[in-house]
């Protein structure tokens, strides 16, 4: 039995996901966070939160490594830990540092760090020459339209250390250049209190379906579990509305994409760690859009799973403990499994930019569907405000085709009919 320690998480499926692979794996963990509040706000209504199945609960400054690796190595005297975790991509750094600093398994800092600053993953792989998209780091409004220029419209203005596709946004013009970068620098600290790099990259944009290569690298190899797919929508953002494992392109396409994300994670040194590649099909080859050092989030962690029988969750335990992940494909019977996402309509909010949520429509007869596997509905009462990145969802519908590639079809087919219905936030003026 190993003893993890969890250093924060999201608040979303992940953490529900890895707390019970630490605990299907006969383990336990120790939870560290700046701020128990912050979960306790998003306690399920089914239960009791996850992470309240630690064996301990401690609080500390996480966004300090000053303060947070002296407290670990007190702790690690006393509890003895076998592994660091985290599934919230702003700690990861924090977790490689704990790493190393405790002598236990883990991608090296400078890996992670490399990983998890799109600026700095743009520059190690085009020094490795690894195909990626013509880009730009800006740190002031002349270099950055001098840049854009030389790249040529339309282009793709990016946060370099946020997630979820906050702030990510494709600009036609100088004009909405303008305003995406006066966005980026309005948001100066992220939802966790870390101050933020004052810069912004702005990157070629490609044409094409974009998919996830989901691989597992330890000892010095990186193997690949698996092509994911993905729709994108809420232009001019970047929101992911849809996702199927296996991916539905072509053989070669698979073996492509696969190839580049190895390529990728090898120029950057990943080694001990889960990762998700995001990769853009151009007519040109592939493309690295950005690589993630954690198992993927958006339940295809659970499309994988209900799938090949992979539990990614599971392996990175595995791996942060330094033992032998389980790959192992077993038969399920499940041949595709797809989510979809509802998104709020800003059509139908009562302000077109904020409301109420009162209901969503069509639950009852959605999950009485076969091939339904999950359905999850945000709670009447909820803020809605229209949808400018990944955390603006109302809930999912997720399906599972036995016959073939039919998952994503179905899914997309189901969200169609659940209907959010909505009343204004505040009085509006007649």
């Amino acid at each position: 039995m190993g003893h993890l320690l969890v250093i924060e998480s999201w608040v979303g499926s992940m953490s529900r996901l890895l707390p019970r692979a630490v605990r299907e794996g006969g383990h336990e963990f120790t939870f560290v966070t700046r701020d128990l509040h912050h979960y306790l706000r998003s306690t399920p209504a089914d239960g009791p939160h996850p992470l309240l199945a630690a064996r301990n609960i401690l609080t500390t400054d996480t966004n300090d490594m000053d303060v947070l690796l002296p407290y670990v190595e007190k702790l690690h005297e006393v509890l003895t830990f076998d592994g660091v975790v985290s599934s919230c991509d702003y700690y990861l750094p924090a977790v490689a540092r704990t790493a190393e600093r405790l002598g236990l398994p883990g991608p090296t800092p400078k890996a992670v760090e490399g990983a998890c600053r799109k600026d700095l993953t743009r520059r190690l792989l085009a020094d490795a020459e690894v195909p990626g998209p013509r880009f730009a780091v800006c740190r002031d409004w002349s270099r950055t339209q001098s840049a854009a220029r030389e790249i040529g419209y339309p282009l793709v203005v990016k946060p370099v250390d946020l997630c979820a596709g906050m702030l990510v946004r494709k600009v036609s013009d100088e004009a909405e250049l303008d305003r995406a970068c006066r966005a980026l620098y309005d948001f100066p600290v992220n939802a966790r209190g870390q101050e933020r790099a004052p810069v912004v990259l702005i990157e070629e944009f490609l044409t094409g379906p974009e998919v996830s290569v989901e691989t597992v690298s330890f000892d010095g190899s990186t193997q690949v579990v698996g092509v994911t797919d993905k729709s994108i929508g809420g232009a001019p953002a970047f929101i992911e509305t849809s996702h199927m494992f296996p991916a539905g392109i072509e053989p070669a396409q698979t073996q492509a994409a696969a190839e580049t994300a190895v390529r990728a994670i090898e120029a950057l040194g990943l080694d001990q760690v889960v990762c998700h590649t995001e990769v853009k099909l151009t007519p040109a080859g592939p493309r690295v859009v950005e690589v993630n050092p954690r198992p993927a989030g958006n339940r295809i962690t659970e499309l994988v799973r209900h799938v090949t029988g992979v539990d990614l969750a599971a392996v990175c335990v595995d791996v942060a403990l330094g033992g032998q992940p389980d790959l192992a494909v077993r038969p399920t019977g499940v041949r595709s499994a797809a989510v979809a996402f509802l998104l709020p309509d800003e059509g139908s909010l009562p302000t077109r930019t904020d409301g109420r949520l009162t209901a969503i429509e069509g639950e009852d007869s959605v999950r009485q569907e076969p091939g339904v596997l999950e359905l999850t509905l945000a709670e009447p009462g909820r803020t809605v405000r229209a949808a400018t990145s990944n955390n603006e969802y109302l809930g999912h519908v997720m399906t599972a085709d036995t016959e073939g590639g039919g998952a994503r079809e179905t899914a997309e087919r189901l969200l169609s009919r659940l209907r959010p219905r909505y009343e204004p936030r505040t009085a509006v003026p007649a």
